[in-house]
């Protein structure tokens, strides 16, 4: 039995858990057109059948936007979605998101899309409370030259969140992490334990909130937080299966 398999007949058994996971790079594939990233269909299914379980409890936190993140993922109630790396919890109105926010991510978006018109493959994406700029199609040359562009264009909006993800550059106007987001799903459905799995940059604020009876687990390279590590989607979906039969038999 692997150390990972070993964490996860541990959590299993937990009176209430909580399953939460990020999207892009975990349940989908990365993909050049963010549009298209569809997420695998056994990871899915395996999170619909974890959420019909007694005392356990799934939930997507992702940077995505919330509709966005419903209508790719097509998953709904009993799972809990949370957009915009922990900013949107329902559709509507974002806290703090005032007129006066409203307005700085306008002027963010449009230097964005001013740096992303100069170079080839380079992209700009505004979101309800963040902008992204996008540089997977680009050269490393151009993607780099943009990403110095944008940061200095920045400069004179000092309360900004920036964060150097996976091939992006994400511009958040309000205050929010996946770490907070999980630390509040956690206390809603008071879960005892907590298996999350992340990919990117901002999901090492949610692995530093987990606790020594939690599971977290980095999928890909880089480095992390995360105690366990798998290489790709397919074998996050083998984790979320390989709990699921567990919890499932704990439950019996």
């Amino acid at each position: 039995m692997t150390e990972l398999s070993a964490a996860l007949h541990g959590i299993a058994r937990a009176q209430r858990l909580l399953v939460a996971s990020d999207y892009d790079g975990v349940l989908a594939p990365i993909v050049d057109d963010p549009a298209a990233a569809r997420p695998l269909p056994t990871a899915i299914e395996v999170l619909r059948l974890l959420s019909a379980l007694p005392d356990t409890f799934v939930a997507l936190i992702s940077g995505r936007a919330l509709s966005e993140l419903g209508a790719l993922s097509g998953l709904g109630a009993p799972a809990r979605l949370v957009g915009s790396h922990g900013a949107e919890w329902s559709p509507g109105q974002v806290a703090g998101f005032d007129a006066e926010r409203a307005g700085v991510l306008a002027g963010v978006t449009e230097a964005m899309q001013d740096v992303a018109s100069r170079y080839a493959g380079v992209m700009a994406e505004r979101k309800p409370v963040n902008a992204v700029l996008h540089l997977r199609r680009a050269t490393r040359p151009d993607a780099a030259a943009a990403t110095a562009e944008l940061e200095q264009r920045l400069a004179c909006w000092p309360e900004l969140r920036i964060t150097h993800g996976k091939e992006i550059v994400e511009v958040a106007v309000v205050p929010a992490d996946k770490g907070s987001a999980l630390a509040t799903l956690r206390s809603s459905v008071s879960a005892d334990a907590v298996l999350f799995l992340g990919d990117d940059v901002t999901d090492e604020d949610a692995f530093a909130r987990l606790s020594s009876l939690d599971v977290g687990v980095k999928v890909g390279p880089g480095a992390t937080l995360a105690a366990y590590r798998v290489d790709t989607p397919e074998e996050a979906a083998g984790v979320l299966a390989q709990l699921l039969e567990l919890r499932a038999s704990a439950s019996r």
